[in-house]
């Protein structure tokens, strides 16, 4: 090709792009003010846990005449009656001088065996909401959820091949891991948009949103347990950059629908908490704030080879150096309600962490750079990650994430490789700032015949992963795809999860944007679907186990095992069948716990065997 042919490519290149660009921030303009009274009510989203509703309903600005008053209202043998009453909230955000205009409702007793049509109320009748309350679905042997991350602003337009796929698949749950809003200042529009790009399926079923840095205002979040940023090295030296009172009103719009926190006590300067969990169908799912209590890179560690305080390009560099034993990931609150959590099984058959981000770095390329190591990530401090991985494994499981751009399914490793769980971080919506899984070699024990790089690895900190599937965009950006598919080569998309209560598996799958999941035709990306076993969430190496348990008078219960020398839990787990073989990780002697309630039976005093002895101990549960 010649010089000019090669110029000729490049102008048509630019001039493509630069068409798409226009077309993807095209009118209407997505600061939409709503006038008619009728259509006030932007959207709602919903959860129940433990037969109390809550329902926060999100509002277009109101007139000064406008009433406050707002009801919920259930429909009960054809007529509608009032649930639940509350006003419009008209708390400032401070920035752009934006108001909330959202409501919040609590319903206690909430009767969640059966599914209701409920509507909001405002305007003195004028605007109304409807939507549907789903009945938990018990009965279902499988648990759908969809996850979504990384709702750029690069891309401000209507959704419509994701609610179409999502009217498809019907998910029980719908998990928005962060960056629903994109706006640094501005929450309340682009709080507004995502509710008109997506409440047509988020009024239906159940939705946690949690929000990320671009959520309050940051390009990157070290919260810091709530201290003030100065925004040195883009935020690197933790805490919050704008105001209590915005992140505040951030946080609820987002979040107040999700069941009571844990534990509500603020944080520094009074900012709220949410972490919490909610137990959909059977599967209970923890939701922890993996930004919040983290500590600020910068001051702390030197990050050698690159000019910002939060990368490192050193390939050389000594990674013990930088786990800083004062540095915190997700702080001590919520380890300890992770391990709380992983002993409540009421209800309960398989458990999963929800959380902004994964606890690993699992991208070599950050949109034109190549680094060795991002602090922003889960991979950093490398303590911390490990503390966090060591709760969550103690109950089997699974990770659900988003924020890296990039989607994978990854087994963690604490002290070697497969000791942990698994994670599936989701593609980003709108991916304009692509990640890459680009190894310099190749990994141990591959994974994947279809994808090059799988199997054991060290990432960027010297923590241990092995690869089963990544999704690499293969273009620059997002932008850069076709008039018929403008998302492809960004390796945009979303994630499914399908929990089988029956089998025990969780089966991951990884779609792109713009295309119909019910058409033969249509592939997931490279690699997926990826299908594990619920105990391989826990898959260190046994030193030793206890005898196989062969329980009467119940299938499916819960067993615990305690380790009597220290007092500590080494996983609790409700098995599968009625027959378990307990693992152990150092000889000794145990306590196993078999069954709930009132049908609780303790053994103490079990003497651990050796790997190829074996024993029997008959439980009866009456």
């Amino acid at each position: 090709m010649s010089k000019y042919s090669n110029v000729t490519a490049m102008l048509l290149f630019v001039l493509t792009a630069t068409a798409f660009s226009a077309e993807r921030n095209q009118k209407p303009n997505w600061k939409y003010h709503e006038k008619d009274p009728s259509k006030k009510i932007c959207f709602a989203m919903y959860t129940v846990e433990r037969q109390v509703l809550k329902v926060t309903a999100q509002l277009y600005p109101l007139q000064q005449q406008d009433s406050r008053d707002i009801y919920l209202e259930v429909e009960k043998k054809g007529k509608w009656q009032k649930v639940a009453q509350s006003k419009v909230r008209e708390n400032d955000y401070v920035l752009k001088k934006a108001k909330a205009w959202n409501a919040l409702f609590r319903v206690e007793n909430w009767d969640h065996s059966r599914e209701w049509k409920y509507r909001i109320v405002a305007l003195d009748g004028a605007a109304t909401y409807s939507g549907t309350i789903r009945k938990d679905p018990v009965d279902k042997n499988e648990i759908v959820v969809a996850a979504f991350t990384g709702n750029s602003n690069r891309d401000r337009r209507m959704k419509p091949d994701i609610l179409a796929n999502m009217k498809k698949i019907d998910p029980d749950l719908l998990f928005f891991s962060g960056d629903q809003s994109y706006d640094h200042k501005d929450h309340l529009y682009a709080w507004l948009l995502f509710g008109r790009q997506f409440g047509e399926i988020i009024k239906d079923r159940p939705t946690i949103c949690v929000p990320d840095d671009h959520d309050i205002g940051q390009g990157n979040l070290w919260g810091a347990e709530g201290k003030k940023s100065t925004g040195a090295g883009g935020s690197a030296d933790g805490g919050y950059l704008h105001p209590v009172k915005y992140v505040n009103e951030v946080q609820f719009a987002q979040t107040a629908n999700l069941p009571d926190p844990y534990d509500p006590t603020p944080i520094q300067r009074n900012i709220g908490v949410y972490y919490t969990s909610l137990n959909v169908g059977g599967v209970d799912f923890a939701i922890i704030e993996d930004r919040k209590f983290k500590t600020g890179p910068m001051g702390l560690v030197e990050t050698p080879g690159h000019r910002r305080p939060d990368l490192i390009n050193d390939p050389d560099y000594d990674r013990k150096s930088i786990d800083n034993s004062n540095a915190k990931l997700l702080g001590d609150r919520q380890l300890k309600f992770l391990r709380d959590w992983g002993t409540q099984w009421a209800g309960v058959q398989m458990k999963a962490v929800l959380s902004q981000t994964i606890f690993v770095n699992a991208a070599h390329k950050t949109g034109s750079w190549r680094v060795v190591a991002d602090l922003d990530s889960n991979g950093w401090p490398q303590t911390g990650r490990n503390k966090a991985l060591e709760e969550i494994r103690k109950s089997f499981a699974y990770m659900i994430a988003g924020d890296q751009h990039l989607g994978t399914v990854i087994q963690h490793g604490v002290d070697e490789w497969h000791d942990s769980g698994f994670s599936f971080c989701v593609p980003s919506i709108v991916n304009y700032w692509p990640r890459s899984w680009l190894p310099l070699e190749k990994g141990l024990n591959p994974i994947s015949t279809l994808l090059e790089h799988t199997g054991d690895y060290h990432d960027g900190f010297g923590n241990k992963l092995t690869m089963y599937a990544y999704s690499n965009p293969y273009g620059r950006t997002g932008a850069l795809g076709t008039k018929d598919n403008p998302f492809a080569g960004g390796a945009a998309g979303f994630g499914i999860i399908r929990f089988n209560k029956r089998d025990r598996t969780i089966t991951a799958e990884c779609w792109p944007r713009n295309v119909d999941i019910t058409d033969p035709a249509t592939k997931q990306y490279p690699g997926w679907p990826v299908t594990i076993r619920q105990k391989d969430n826990y898959g260190r190496k046994p030193a030793a186990y206890l005898p196989e348990l062969h329980i009467k008078g119940e299938v499916d219960p819960v067993v615990q095992v305690i380790q009597e020398v220290n007092g500590k839990t080494v996983y609790t787990v409700r098995i599968n069948g009625d027959t378990f073989r307990p693992k152990v990780f150092a000889a000794g002697k145990y306590t196993v716990k078999v069954g709930e309630g009132e049908r609780l039976k303790t053994l103490q005093g079990i003497e651990s065997i050796g790997i190829n002895e074996k024993n029997t101990i008959t439980v009866e549960l009456k």
